[in-house]
């Protein structure tokens, strides 16, 4: 991997965010910062950040989002930044418009966690809140093993035990089924809320602010954490036979996969960021792609997400025991290695090259 790529990737939160802001200013392009009234670790300001190339009026727009899943904000943020910093040498398809937003969860980033301050997994969060929630008869089964009482003793050991028999006698594909979101246990992981977050009210003022004109979106959202290491899996989480479906798998090269089909590294989720950003356009197509990037074996993932959940219900993140724990969540999240790095950011700007040419294709 070149130096020039290598220096796309921040080291932390804070750093992400001024190489974004300096990298579309020096493409020639404004920020918009929405301030998330939470603070980091360092007690410095946390805030969702906007850059637009291309026409304001434009009716075909791409929008690329980083950091639904905080901690997965290191790869994401890498790949808006290389966009921002090649973009001299692009010339975008006449009408057509990129939007860029970064930090979506900027606590989660912050603090390498995978919810935000409410405790909330942001991709679970955009459901009708007025309506009855989802079950999810699953995860109720699986709550007290998910968080256990302690990380260390009698506890954690006998939570491994149920959900190392679970898998067995149900197959992985129940444990993913488990993690596709919950709406009873605000303490517990994969949580979608019991309300709109302040990123799902600060998305629909984006989408007020920056989308008022679009007509036909390509929404592409950056994460990692399953599948083969390196892997950027295109993820089609809309139904076969729907005018979103079939774009999402014309445009984009493979992998492509539905969730809906049970062929694919996730399974069907309630409440995800794209679903939001459709009710908030009713007037456009929005076709969403999850392009999802895989760093280590499913169980290292989840292991790292129940360490969190359990360290900021029973713990001390100050503690050195909180601090590997951390690392622990970083790592499960952004493999900091040359290889997957040069993998990430060639497979993100392919897709986003993919999302323009099959929006220049509508015009």
């Amino acid at each position: 991997m070149s130096q020039e790529t290598s220096a796309y990737f921040a080291r932390d939160y804070a750093h992400a965010r001024a190489m974004f802001r300096e990298a579309a200013a020096a493409a020639g392009l404004d920020v918009a910062g929405y301030e998330n009234p939470a603070r980091g670790p360092d007690g410095g300001p946390l805030g969702t950040d906007v850059a637009r190339a291309g026409p304001a009026d434009a009716a075909r727009v791409v929008v690329v989002n980083s950091a639904t899943h905080g901690a997965e904000g290191f790869c994401g943020s890498g790949i808006q930044v290389g966009w921002l910093r090649n973009r001299r040498d692009r010339d975008l398809p006449a009408g057509v418009a990129v939007l860029l937003v970064h930090g979506f969860n900027a606590y989660g980033f912050a603090w390498l966690r995978r919810v935000n301050e409410d405790n909330v997994d942001l991709n679970r969060n955009f459901i009708d809140h007025e309506a009855a929630y989802p079950p999810n008869d699953e995860y109720a089964e699986l709550a007290d093993a998910m968080v256990p009482a302690d990380w260390d003793g009698p506890a954690r050991a006998a939570a491994e035990r149920r959900l190392a028999d679970y898998a067995a006698a149900n197959g992985e594909q129940a444990l993913l089924r488990a993690a596709r979101g919950q709406y009873a246990f605000p303490d517990g992981v994969f949580f979608g809320g019991n309300g709109p977050t302040w990123s799902h009210r600060t998305l629909a003022a984006i989408a007020a602010a920056h989308l008022a004109a679009a007509r036909d979106i390509a929404f592409i959202d950056l994460h990692t954490g399953l599948g083969p290491y390196g892997v950027g899996e295109a993820l089609c989480y809309h139904p076969p036979g729907t005018a979103a479906h079939d774009r999402v798998v014309a445009w984009y090269s493979q992998p492509v996969t539905v969730p809906h089909t049970g062929r694919a590294v996730s399974t069907v989720i309630d409440g995800k960021v794209g679903y939001g950003l459709q009710r908030f356009l009713p007037d456009a197509l929005v076709a969403s792609v999850t392009l999802e990037f895989g760093t280590y074996p499913l169980e290292v993932s989840l292991d790292a997400i129940r360490a969190d959940a359990w360290l900021h219900l029973h713990g001390d993140p100050a503690s050195a025991r909180g601090r590997e724990i951390k690392r622990r969540m970083r790592d499960a999240f952004y493999p900091d290695k040359d290889d997957w790095k040069s993998m990430i950011w060639t497979r993100g700007d392919q897709i986003i090259a993919q999302a323009l040419a099959g929006l220049d294709g509508l015009g």
